[in-house]
């Protein structure tokens, strides 16, 4: 049986779930972010049991497959900004079509639909909020960050950063942690 589950957003999320599931001794056979695999069919009570407990951390089992899809879209662009190796030419409707075997202008649409912004702004608002991770935590330099994020230049993604935070990398820096959002809670 597979599994959508909402909100899983880093490799803590992954090992947060194996965890309930272990606890509902309900044999796995892979957990990755927002999907899951069980090797055998629970019961009604053991799906509404694992349901509540994965409730009670911050994630959701999604039984609407419009829901699951959007879902499956998000985690494929989180983990991809995540893994911080954008190509400059990253194709975001090529990316989800080698993942997805659906009709791009069908996904985007119900994306839209239920997101309220499109593909590419989700995109573009969890790069940013990468960038300001490793700007937080000085892991990397902006043009090396640029670079990792798949921006054409500093300048690109110093634009980008500006239109969407409304200050520069630098103020960003300056201000720290304070205007961080949580991966999941990403809106424009």
């Amino acid at each position: 049986m597979h599994l959508i589950i909402k909100n899983m957003v880093c490799p803590r999320c992954v090992t947060s779930v194996e965890e309930i599931f272990k606890k509902n001794k309900m044999p796995i056979k892979y957990v990755r972010l927002g999907e899951a695999e069980l090797s055998e069919e629970p019961s009604k009570d053991q799906l509404q049991q694992l349901g509540e407990d994965l409730k009670q951390t911050g994630f959701e089992p999604l039984d609407d497959q419009k829901t699951q899809l959007v879902e499956q879209v998000k985690s494929l662009l989180i983990q991809k900004v995540q893994s911080g190796s954008v190509e400059e030419h990253f194709s975001v409707s090529k990316y989800l079509g080698e993942h997805i075997y659906k009709d791009y202008s069908a996904i985007s649409r119900l994306f839209s639909e239920v997101e309220g912004i499109t593909i590419e702004q989700f995109f573009i608002l969890q790069k940013i909020e990468k960038t300001k991770e490793l700007l937080v935590y000085n892991e990397e330099s902006l043009s090396q960050i640029a670079f990792n994020l798949g921006y054409s230049s500093t300048q690109h993604l110093s634009n980008q950063f500006k239109k969407v935070t409304g200050m520069t990398p630098s103020q960003f820096k300056q201000l720290g942690m304070s205007h961080r959002k949580p991966i999941n809670s990403v809106r424009p």
